[in-house]
Parts: structure tokens; sequence; C-alpha cells
């Protein structure tokens, strides 16, 4: 006697059904539903959620600091949760994406090592999926932001992108021909943790001289502290505004005294761009993409740190002079590209979390069917005896 799964899987029509999830799949942000869902941020500093539509727009943005990275890692995975439950009040969620700061599996589920954070192996997707009644995605956060600008910001129409994120440290991601590139065990683009000093400054990560230790907010708050605590005379105007205390010292604050012509913020500024343009030249001369994005919150210093870089980034590009320059742009979205990016990669989730209840629901009713058959088919047979 045929069974129900002898009935309904059949072994050549399932792998050509499956074999056709999976094209559909590679073609997902074109067919992605187009329902709200949320991204959430996980910097050195923040955590920022936000609810986001299917063409990249904010309805509603939430932020808190990020626990201290000595708690447990419960500490966050709780911040995460209250976030979207916050968020869920509000707005009809279909699924979760999270940017992490951090190395992320191949399988988008744990967070392997996290410089800033207390993450080791983390199981975030299930731990988070586990609280929530929707789909939950985890990605880098670089790569969410690098699809962000792809699909909605400064990287609309191309083909070969590189983003470079200047946060806390530095991230970074690889998009081609609309796929971000992760690389076999999921941690490409760490672009932060290239060695650019030997024996240079300590870094979280465990190494000396990573390309972030120069060209970072990290880097440009360390700097600006050491001028004021060894009260150098090219200081007097930031210990004046933080009214002798360094410890307030931060990037914004650079930011904002080099827009108003102070000269230390300036040439400080200087020098993160001319440390960026360095590694942009490298990358360029090792992935050859036709355009880089620099964002994060330090990139939105604009032009006082985007231009040292474009002019480091010429000067020492392999081949310079006989070979098309990658173009490099600013993130139109800000640090915001992260969750937006997040949430848009989410959406793909949703589809499939759709499609699988569609699926199931289908299965139980052909079950139904089924059994009703058998069940009328017994009564049947039962009559005649």
């Amino acid at each position: 006697m045929s069974t129900y799964r002898d009935l309904t899987h059949r072994g050549s029509a399932r792998a050509t059904v499956l074999r056709t999830v999976g094209t559909r799949e590679r073609r997902s942000h074109l067919t992605a539903p187009r329902v709200p869902t949320v991204g959430i941020d996980i910097g050195g500093t923040k955590v920022m959620a936000g609810v986001v539509d299917a063409d990249g727009n904010i309805l509603e943005t939430l932020r808190t600091e990020t626990p201290d990275k000595s708690k447990s890692p419960k500490v966050v995975e709780d911040t995460i949760v209250e976030l979207v439950l916050d968020l869920s009040d509000r707005h009809d969620v279909h699924a979760v994406g999270i940017g992490a700061a951090g190395w992320v599996d191949a399988d988008r589920n744990r967070v392997l090592f996290a410089p800033h954070l207390s993450w080791r192996n983390e199981p975030l997707r299930d731990r988070i999926s586990g609280r929530l009644a929707v789909p939950v995605l985890v990605d880098n956060d670089a790569n969410t932001a690098a699809w962000a600008e792809w699909r909605f910001g400064a990287a609309r129409g191309e083909d070969h992108l590189v983003m470079i994120t200047l946060g806390t440290g530095i991230g970074g991601a690889i998009l081609e021909d609309g796929q971000v590139k992760r690389g076999k065990f999921g941690v490409a683009g760490e672009f932060g943790h290239m060695q650019v000093v030997p024996g240079g400054h300590r870094c979280p990560c465990g190494n000396r001289g990573c390309w972030e230790q120069y060209s970072s907010g990290n880097a440009l708050v360390r700097e600006a502290r050491e001028l004021a605590a060894a009260d150098s005379p090219v200081a007097y105007g930031i210990i004046e505004r933080v009214k002798g205390n360094v410890p307030d010292i931060t990037g914004p604050l650079i930011t904002e005294l080099a827009r108003e012509g102070d000269a230390m913020c300036v040439e400080l500024l200087q020098d993160i761009g001319q440390w960026l343009g360095v590694g942009i030249a490298n990358l360029a001369a090792a992935l050859d993409p036709s355009c880089f994005v620099i964002g994060g919150g330090v990139s939105a210093a604009d032009d006082l740190l985007i231009g040292p870089a474009r002019d480091a980034f010429r000067r020492h590009l392999t081949g310079r002079g006989y070979r098309p320059e990658a173009r490099i742009a600013r993130a139109q979205l800000g640090p915001e590209a992260g969750m937006v990016g997040a949430a848009d990669l989410a959406r793909l989730v949703a589809r499939r979390f759709r499609r699988a209840n569609r699926r199931r629901v289908e299965r139980y009713e052909r079950y139904e069917r089924y059994a009703e058959a058998r069940r009328s088919n017994d009564r049947t047979t039962q009559g005649t005896q």
C-alpha cells in the first residue's frame, strides 16, 4: 500500500522543485515580498534598530548604547529582543535582519568573533529566532551596509563594489554582480585587520599594526586625546571645548571643530584620510572594483576625510596613470546603511518563510484530503463486509 509520503514525494520531481527554488532565491531581491522588516545594526558603541519598507525608507528608528563588552552575550541579545518587540507594537514586522560588527560564519548563524563585543562562536541567529515569532537573518554589518548602498544608495548600477565602513574600527565588504562575496568561511572583507604597520599599535583583535588602528574612529579619538593629555599647544582649542576633561573628546566633536577651522582637528582628519587612501589603493590592486563606497560614522566628515583619501589613493595606486581609477564615493545612506541593508536582506528570509508556510499548509491540506479519502474507503469496505 502506498503511503502519503510515497504519493507526494517522488525523488526526481522533488529534486526539480528544489533546483527551481534555488534559482529563484538567487534572484530574491527582485521577488522578495514588499513587507516591512526590522534591521538591527550592532556596533562597538551603539545598537540601532529600525523598521524599513521595501523601498529602503526608514519608518521608525530606536537607538541605545551597546552593553559593555565585558558582560555576557545574553545582555546584547536581550537588548535586540527588547528593541524588536518595542517596534513590533507599532508595526507589522515580517522578519528581522541583524548586521553584527564581527565575523559571521558562512551559514549566517554564528558570530565567530567580534573584536568590540563578547561574542565568541555565538549562535546569534538561533538564539534570537528562538525568542521572536518571526524569521531572523544575521550578517556582517559591512555586508549589510554594502547591500543597502547597492540597492538604494551611492552604488546603484555598479557591478563591482567595495564598501569601507569607518566607525569604531574598519569594516569591509565585497559585492559583485548583485552578490555579497562572503568567502568560503563567511569572513571575507575584514580589511580593517590587514597589517599596515608591522609592530604598530595593538589592535583588539590581538595583532599589531592593523589598518583600523590608523584610519578609524578609535584612531582619530586616540590621537586627539594623546595630544590633549600632553597639553600640546595645538590641542588648546579642543581642551578648552571639553573644559580639560580629556575623556570627553569624541569623533563627532573633532569633526565639528574641524568644520569650524580648528587646525589640529583638520590635520587629524587628513591623517586618517591619508591612511584610508593607502588602504584603498592596496584593495584596488587586489580586487580592481569600479567603485569604493565610504560609510560609517566617521564618513560624516565628508571631504575633510574623503578629499585626502582620494589624493593618497592616486599617489599609491599601482600602475597609476596607466589604468582606470575606481570611483570613491561617500555612502548616501550614512550611518543607517547597515540597518537598512539588514532589513532588506531580511526580506529574503521573509519570502522563504512565507513560501515554507504556504507549502506546509498545502501539504497539510493534501494530507487531510488523503486521510479523508482513506477513512471514506475504509467505511465503504466495512459496509460491504
